[in-house]
């Protein structure tokens, strides 16, 4: 398998931001990590090796950028405002500086695939809504959607709103952003066992939104001897890539 450690720096964030690279061809794929997890998390808790076939054969292309929720989400210290002002800045080094270096290394122009684990779940769902024309397949393992798990309530504060899925979903209106919602494909897990409570209630609520705005998605529910841990999202992520039909074209 090809893989690379690499780093480039982000005008964006103001600091040299790494990530890995697995693979050789295929659809892009964007992995975040989980809550504190650097750009080796995903290969260092053996997902890489679970992926190993759709990478060798071409099929995807893993890309794991470092991220920022310690300044963000996680720095309790923070204003919930504050907060979602520091993730927007990472927003836009993903979305300028990282999706653009992808699409002209791999010469890939059509929608790319998000992901993630835990932490990384909710922020593939965030960025796969808040950025439909370049995400077309979403692959969330085990996340929160909203935003309050972090900053509490927030109340009528707009940045922390449009980075809460299960708030702007409800609110979206628009027909063109849900044509192309329903145009992409959205597959939302959770398991049920030890640690998956919240992840449950968020998952069931993301559920709930998608329906009423008629979204087709797969919200699938593991069962109880599966923890909120490696070892179900080891299970989970190939699974997943084994049932996405327009994978199995590339």
């Amino acid at each position: 398998m090809k893989f690379e450690s690499r780093s480039h720096w982000s005008s964006e964030l103001g600091r040299e931001m790494f990530f890995n690279v697995y693979g050789h061809a295929g659809k892009p794929v964007i992995v975040f990590p989980s809550s504190g997890g650097s750009h080796h998390e995903f290969g260092n808790f053996g997902m890489i090796d679970a992926c190993r076939s759709f990478i060798e054969r071409g099929i995807i292309q893993i890309y794991t950028p470092d991220s920022v929720d310690n300044e963000s989400w996680l720095a309790k210290h923070k204003s919930a405002h504050d907060m979602a002002l520091a993730h927007n800045a990472y927003d836009r080094y993903i979305m300028n500086e990282l999706v653009p270096l992808i699409r002209y290394e791999s010469q890939w122009q059509d929608g790319l695939m998000v992901t993630g684990c835990s932490m990384g779940g909710f922020h593939a769902v965030n960025f796969g809504l808040r950025h439909p024309d370049a995400f077309d397949m979403v692959i969330a393992l085990s996340g929160v959607y909203d935003a309050r798990f972090f900053t509490h309530e927030f109340y009528d504060d707009q940045a922390v709103y449009f980075n809460s899925p299960i708030d702007y979903i409800w609110g979206q209106n628009n027909p063109d952003a849900l044509e192309r919602y329903r145009q992409n494909h959205y597959i939302v897990a959770v398991a049920q066992g030890a640690w998956e409570e919240q992840h449950i209630a968020d998952t069931q609520r993301l559920q709930q939104a998608f329906n009423a705005k008629h979204i087709p998605a797969w919200f699938d529910y593991w069962g109880a001897d599966m923890p909120h841990d490696w070892i179900t999202w080891r299970a989970q992520m190939p699974y997943f890539l084994g049932k996405l039909r327009p994978l199995q074209n590339l």
